[in-house]
């Protein structure tokens, strides 16, 4: 009698494309959103300084400044509402239009000569020479402590009556005295202080110049173009986007100079920006309505002004730069 073969029963409900391992354990999404939770919280507290810092001293007072602006507030007694006043009383203020006058005067001749420098001495120092860090060091110094209230004061001293320009200026039989107590000279020695300054301008530049390829000067110079021909074809437009960033950069802080046109200019009292306000920038005058007139509702509304100007003109330089930056992809 044959042996019989018997099958095992098939299990039911199995399919043929189940694996035989058992069926795929299931994800736990509610233990993946508790992770996700903890990982957002702990990104919040390392945060949280930076956010309180933000709330308190920035967004805060700018809120508080913005209601200012629309209000009569002598820091003593309680701010009053009074709409637009502050501004209309600001634009028929024959100080303010000065103030304005001398700041974009400021911005127009100060921040393309700083440029300059910058990058006439960005291009020295690409070249390879000995003492070249030293160089670097020595020309990028006076960025770090330009700004500083010493040397607005060591550059009054400098500046006045038998001081070292006056003297200079005589050993070539120019009269014209000090600078800092002519209201007409006195800008321009801002305006050198603030070239002097040309040191941060300068080591973006320098990075700018290494990014050129060499290749591009060395086909040049087998097409016998000239140094000048090189760097209006090459330089410039392979560094118009550094340009572009040192423009931007140079220009708003143009706009918010202060410290050295206050000290330079006189400091407290009735000579606060210079003799016949020579050095009434707007941020001067600013300072002037605010604390030593006590108007602060009136130097909200100039604060605010500024900055609208200050945004107008970051967006027209970003508009024009379309026309004259070049990237890399071949775009502008």
């Amino acid at each position: 009698m044959g042996n019989a073969v018997t099958h095992a029963p098939a299990r039911e409900g199995r399919t043929a494309s189940e694996p035989r391992h058992g069926p795929v354990k299931p994800s736990r999404p509610a233990e993946l959103k508790r992770r996700g939770r903890r990982e957002n919280l702990a990104g919040y507290l390392f945060m949280s300084p930076w956010i309180a810092g933000f709330l308190l001293l920035t967004a805060g007072p700018m809120a508080a400044s913005l209601y200012f602006a629309f209000t009569d507030y002598n820091l003593f007694d309680a701010p009053r509402w009074i709409g637009l006043d502050n501004f209309s009383e600001m634009f028929g203020d024959p100080r303010w239009r000065h103030s304005v006058r001398v700041t974009l005067w400021y911005v127009v001749v100060g921040t393309p000569v700083k440029l300059i420098a910058a990058l006439g001495v960005a291009l020295l120092l690409a070249q390879k020479r000995r003492g070249q860090a030293f160089y670097r060091a020595a020309f990028y110094a006076p960025s770090l402590i330009g700004a500083s209230v010493s040397i607005a004061i060591v550059w009054k001293a400098i500046f006045s009556d038998d001081a070292v320009v006056d003297r200079a200026q005589q050993l070539f039989g120019i009269g014209a005295g000090g600078w800092t107590g002519d209201p007409e000279l006195i800008i321009y020695s801002l305006v050198a202080l603030t070239v002097w300054q040309f040191g941060a301008p300068m080591v973006i530049f320098l990075a700018g110049l290494k990014q050129v390829p060499r290749e591009l000067y060395e086909a040049a110079d087998v097409d016998g173009a000239g140094k000048a021909r090189q760097f209006w074809n090459i330089t410039l437009p392979m560094i118009s986007p550094v340009l572009f960033f040192n423009v931007l950069l140079e220009t708003i802080h143009s706009f918010q100079i202060f410290s050295s046109a206050y000290i330079v200019g006189g400091g407290a009292g009735g000579n606060a920006c210079g003799p016949a306000d020579g050095t009434m920038v707007y941020t001067c005058y600013l300072y002037v309505q605010g604390f030593e007139n006590s108007r602060m509702g009136l130097a909200s509304a100039m604060a605010w002004m500024l900055l609208v100007a200050v945004a107008l003109v970051t967006a027209v330089l970003f508009w024009s730069q379309k026309r004259w930056v070049h990237y890399e992809e071949g775009g502008r």
